[in-house]
């Protein structure tokens, strides 16, 4: 049975910084992409960053110069480094492996999420 399992997320002022981890278990094919997303109420999960087996990564604009993904000792582990949070940054995150959301649909495996919260 495949798990996925976030943890990190917290309440922060805007300006800090917060790490989020996240592990799959129980691929029994190779490394899966990892990607994170995040949702805030009324709105669709977006993605925010992902990285592939191979280590390639994608960012979406808003996060770009500010967060950072990587692969922790094993590719089935993978951090996300939040800094200069800003309160439009509030939202669950979601850590998926081979996953994607369109409108209210998730694909994949998803975890639980954790809620980051973002004071001004």
């Amino acid at each position: 049975e495949v798990q996925v399992v976030e943890s990190g997320g917290s309440s922060v002022q805007a300006g800090g910084s917060l790490r989020l981890s996240c592990t799959a278990s129980g691929f029994t094919y190779d490394d899966p992409d990892m990607a994170w997303y995040r949702q805030a109420p009324g709105n669709e999960c977006e993605l925010v960053s992902s990285i592939s087996s191979d280590g390639s990564t994608y960012y979406a604009d808003f996060v770009k110069g500010r967060f950072t993904i990587s692969h922790g000792s094993a590719k089935n582990t993978v951090y996300l480094q939040m800094t200069s949070l800003k309160p439009e940054d509030t939202a669950v995150y979601y850590c998926a492996a081979d996953g994607a959301c369109s409108g209210s649909a998730r694909f994949g495996y998803w975890g639980q999420g954790t809620q980051v919260t973002v004071s001004s």
